[in-house]
């Protein structure tokens, strides 16, 4: 966009030019000299997302489109990049959590429309994770018909720059036609392996053209269901922060009952002390006794009331209460929202109903220790790392993208019964460090550097006991088990998906993910979820 790079990079295209001239007249030993500079690099200075690309350059002399478009996330974009995307996205539903590079995707798709161009961009990890998935690549197979046909999965990247941090990136090549010979880049270890594919799915894996979307009940039968906590909505004013209900109590000791331990993701990770008034079913003629209650009470109706949200204006005829109140009755399973990306596994644990559950927890009632075994394997953690969304780098879980999503096997009992046992083992090296035995969080036991031996010996076994409920042989990557969960995914879906009729340039397949009549279903589709228009 600006004047001053666009100069720069023709320079450097000269300096290039140069250079190979010098490298010619040694081979050849007669010198070139393209001096005085009159052939000028055709670099245009423009915003590239409102530039016509065909009269820069028409499509029947383009080869190839490579480039690295700007990396900028949704909550980062200035007004104008918004507009940008309005004007290049604004008929692709839920386009607003796109982030900005995916813009280049949708005007390359539209430039290399009936020919044989190949794209090829560098971009943020985030375009084959999560819920852009979706939003990004049906679309893109819906109404441009791409094929992947090489990528390059996760690896960070380092810029020159200075001051810039390491970003994680994949590179995606694709074209409108189809190819044999698609290859997969993967940088899990030190040394990158490359594998031959039949078919590249968005989540660059080897798969078919399908996305995992949101989906309201599991798909997998027989698992309980994961929902997320109560949230408050009270200007603070039903929270204690750590160790101001201590204070609270000295002065209104008979508020005690009405005190009760309070966990979001960061206390439950952290091992922090936070607590709430939780008046739910109380008797009024008991809080109403305790002024602390009541002034408590009364300015969380007075923030409701100056809500701008006519729902929470609403909210404020119950002051006493969690604006939306979701927790269980019985023990049960805690999953936090948001993790770090350096840990392992996401830190799950058993709770007990007495702990309020805040929104950024999803709690599983009545989860026995098999269900916390598979959610707390390396096969669920690497369907997590795939699917999930991120918020900056750290991973977010989601219910209806993750859990429900997730193939669960079909274990023999005897099967079950070995992931239930390696489970309590997990629980039983954790437990000397935390409390109250131990003064330890679960940040400290899955901090990579910190994690105890005992408790990464368990978690091992317990992954491999867990990988044997799908099959005998071990895997021997995250892409590998990755690739298998989705094979799984696909089967209960295929019955949803519309089959690609055979046609001269393009390999049928069994499944896609291109929107055919209403009466037909998307995969991961329900009842209450409406279908991509």
């Amino acid at each position: 966009i600006e004047e001053w790079p666009a100069r720069i990079a023709e320079v450097a295209m000269w300096l290039v030019d140069h250079q190979l001239n010098n490298k010619i007249s040694e081979h050849f030993g007669e010198q070139l000299l393209r001096l005085p500079l009159k052939k000028s690099p055709h670099i245009h200075c423009g915003n590239a997302l409102r530039l016509d690309w065909k009269k820069i350059l028409p499509p029947d002399k383009c080869n190839y489109v490579l480039g690295n478009p700007p990396f900028v996330g949704k909550q980062f974009q200035t007004v104008e990049q918004k507009q940008d995307m309005d004007a290049i996205a604004g008929d692709v539903e839920s386009h607003g959590l796109l982030d900005f590079v995916t813009g280049w995707y949708f005007k390359a798709a539209d430039y290399i429309k009936n020919t044989r161009i190949v794209v090829g961009f560098v971009s943020t990890n985030s375009i084959s994770q999560g819920e852009q998935v979706g939003t990004l690549w049906n679309y893109l197979f819906q109404h441009f018909n791409v094929k992947i046909h090489f990528a390059h999965r996760t690896f960070a990247w380092a810029s020159e720059a200075r001051g810039k941090a390491h970003v994680h990136v994949v590179i995606v090549g694709f074209a409108e036609f189809d190819v044999e010979n698609k290859r997969i880049y993967d940088y899990e270890t030190e040394k990158a392996t490359v594998i031959s594919a039949k078919n590249i799915s968005p989540y660059l894996v080897e798969a078919n053209d399908i996305v995992a979307l949101s989906r309201s009940t599991p798909i997998s039968e027989s698992v309980p269901e994961l929902v997320f906590g109560s949230k408050s909505t009270d200007g603070g004013n039903l929270i204690f922060e750590p160790g101001e209900a201590a204070q609270f109590l000295e002065r209104w000791p008979a508020a005690e009952k009405f005190v009760r331990p309070y966990i979001s993701a960061d206390e439950f990770i952290n091992g922090i002390e936070r607590h709430c008034l939780w008046l739910l079913d109380a008797k009024p003629d008991e809080f109403r006794a305790v002024g602390g209650i009541m002034e408590r009470i009364e300015a969380v109706r007075k923030f409701r009331l100056a809500s701008k949200k006519a729902q929470t204006r609403d909210k404020a005829s119950e002051p006493s209460v969690f604006a939306e109140i979701r927790q269980p009755r019985k023990r049960f399973l805690a999953v936090p929202k948001t993790s770090s990306e350096t840990r392992p596994y996401i830190p799950i644990a058993f709770c007990e109903p007495t702990t309020i559950v805040a929104s950024e927890i999803y709690f599983c009632e009545g989860a026995e220790i098999f269900h916390f075994g598979i959610l707390s394997s390396e096969m669920h953690m690497a369907w997590m790392r795939q699917v999930c969304g991120r918020l900056e780098s750290r991973y977010r879980y989601s219910n209806k993208l993750v859990y429900n999503n997730f193939p669960w096997p079909s274990p023999t009992p005897e099967q079950r019964e070995r992931v239930e046992e390696k489970a309590r083992a997990v629980l039983a090296a954790r437990e000397p460090h935390l409390p109250p035995r131990g003064l330890g969080t679960l940040a400290d036991l899955y901090d990579p550097l910190s994690m105890p031996p005992a408790l990464a010996k368990a978690h091992a076994e317990l992954d491999r006991a867990v990988e044997k409920c799908y099959r005998p042989e071990p895997f021997d990557s995250d892409r590998q088990r990755v690739e298998f969960l989705f094979s799984l995914y696909e089967k209960p879906t295929a019955p949803l998906l519309p089959v690609t009729p055979k046609t001269k340039t393009r390999r049928s397949q069994t499944a896609t993910t291109t929107p055919q009549p209403r009466k037909q279903r998307t995969p991961g589709l329900t009842d209450q979820t409406p279908p991509l228009v």
